[in-house]
């Protein structure tokens, strides 16, 4: 293992209007390593990053690459130095091809013909270096997130990238996926490589990093190593207190049903169901779980649910038929959203915080003056999110844009529950936040459920769904495969559900 620095940042800083987003920032990545890169939401990470990355200059402070100091204006000079960025969410186009996603903006050829041949060849190179097989002529839109991942590795290695930045590579990845991605990591480091990795799942960042660099607000506060530290203590560097856990669960199930999905059936693409008669039944004080390799139904099962894709089957709230209601109709019948993608689905980024939390609220007594907004109402109401759900942020006029994606992510989930709804479809409500945010969105629904409020849990991370849910759906293919229950099933089993291996009834 090479003691030479491939990057090499220095005294990094980075102002935003009314933040500090970087301050004096030391970051030493030693070359053919894995370096993790850890901290709270807001602790300054993904500016960091973006900043190594050319999407923004520094306001002060150097950055070197294998020894030569840089300045990068855009991610084509970072990509030039040999920089690659894989992002939390994918940039592939589902109409294309492996091989035409991976070629794509960097095509070879001459006077306008591309060398297909010569294209093909470099890419299967690249998979055979780092032990991947994947079919370069498959529609990207039929690969599983594993594999989208890969070919977004595969993407940077063909640009010629030899320091890897992934960031929160395992958000949405089973078990078994993760070990696949970790063994391509390795295979990346044997050949040379450097990756830096920011993760919030610390066991991750323990198995799998050689050095580790925490951030807090705004600062590198500790350097470290799984050898020296371990998953309690990584956590109090982090966020200054003890490892929160979703475990602790008690049954607070009631006997009024509030949801009710009955057959519920989605067309997908090609005319194949993506959603196949699937039958959920919630009651009061009840978190059902679902789980499942993204792609196998969960996104379409919830946008049916609230009415955002067209569907066949039932779906009633309290003994109110919802099947054919707007999804205007069903807010009003108390079924409320945390959606899978905050940026499309879940704000305004340009729109000041307060506007956002306004959004589907506009008629509501509270919020108006005749036909005017209440702007002081709004305003104060946001405020109290901010507090409530410890959002990071210099004032309720803050652009969303402005803010972390995790802190962006507590202030739709604290704007969904808040108006206390009686059904809450949650798809990855903890998903980018940190460990003590973590645990203050999992009090906030427990603290739901108890006052009966009914939960359909979608969520990649595992524990969270074995710590959280009275019981677990196993979505696989766009069917509910299995029904388990919490208590008997370990990670590594349910993960195995999730990918198909088992089907039936655990109790």
């Amino acid at each position: 293992m090479s003691s030479m620095l491939a990057v090499e940042l220095r005294g990094i800083g980075k102002r935003f209007p009314g933040v500090i987003a970087n301050y004096d920032v030391d970051l030493n990545v030693r070359s053919g390593t894995i370096h993790a890169v850890v901290g709270e939401n807001g602790a300054g990470k993904s500016t960091l990053m973006k900043t190594l990355y050319g999407m923004q200059e520094p306001d002060s402070g150097t950055i070197s690459v294998e020894g030569s100091q840089r300045k990068f204006k855009s991610p084509s000079d970072a990509i030039n130095a040999g920089i690659g960025m894989v992002h939390q969410h994918f940039m592939l186009a589902d109409n294309l091809t492996v091989l035409e996603n991976i070629i794509l903006g960097s095509e070879p050829g001459r006077r306008g013909v591309i060398d297909m041949k010569q294209a093909r060849s470099r890419v299967e190179e690249i998979m055979q270096s780092i032990s991947t097989v994947l079919d370069p002529d498959m529609p990207v839109s039929e690969l599983g997130v594993g594999e989208r991942q890969r070919v977004e590795i595969i993407k940077v290695l063909y640009r010629g990238a030899r320091i890897l930045i992934l960031d929160e590579p395992t958000a949405v990845l089973v078990p078994e996926e993760v070990d696949e991605l970790f063994a391509t990591l390795n295979s990346l480091v044997s050949e040379g490589a450097t990756v830096i990795f920011i993760s919030h799942k610390l066991d991750e960042v323990l198995q799998v990093s050689n050095d580790i660099t925490v951030m807090r607000q705004g600062t590198t506060v500790a350097e470290t190593t799984p050898s020296q530290i371990d998953r309690s203590g990584l956590a109090e560097l982090m966020v200054g207190s003890e490892l929160p856990s979703p475990a602790g669960r008690t049954s607070t199930i009631g006997t009024e049903v509030r949801l009710q999905v009955e057959g519920l059936t989605v067309t997908g693409v090609q005319g194949r169901p993506a959603v196949d008669n699937a039958s959920i039944t919630i009651r009061s004080g009840e978190i059902v779980g679902i789980a499942g390799v993204e792609g196998n139904g969960q996104y379409e099962l919830c946008a049916a649910l609230l009415g955002l894709m067209p569907s066949k089957g039932s779906v009633a709230v309290d003994g109110t038929d919802l099947s054919h209601a707007s999804t205007r109709q069903r807010h009003e019948a108390g079924l409320a959203y945390i959606p899978f993608d905050r940026h499309r689905e879940g704000l305004m980024l340009n729109a000041p915080l307060w506007e956002n939390t306004l959004l589907g609220r506009e008629d509501e007594a509270q919020f108006s003056k005749g036909p005017l907004v209440d702007a002081a109402s709004i305003r104060s109401y946001t405020t109290e999110i901010i507090r409530r759900f410890g959002v990071l942020t210099p004032d309720e006029s803050t652009p969303a844009f402005a803010l972390s994606g995790g802190n962006q992510q507590k202030l739709i989930v604290g704007r969904t529950l808040t108006t206390e709804p009686g059904v809450l479809v949650a798809a990855h409500p903890t998903r980018g936040i940190d460990v003590g945010a973590q645990a203050a969105v999992w009090d906030e629904i427990r603290r739901a459920r108890d006052n009966g409020m009914a939960v359909l849990l979608v969520s990649a991370d595992l524990e969270e769904l074995l710590g959280l849910s009275d019981s677990i759906a196993v979505m696989f293919d766009g069917r509910i495969t299995a029904m388990l229950n919490p208590d008997d099933v370990t990670p590594s089993e349910l993960g195995s559900y999730m990918t198909g291996a088992h089907e039936g009834v655990a109790s």
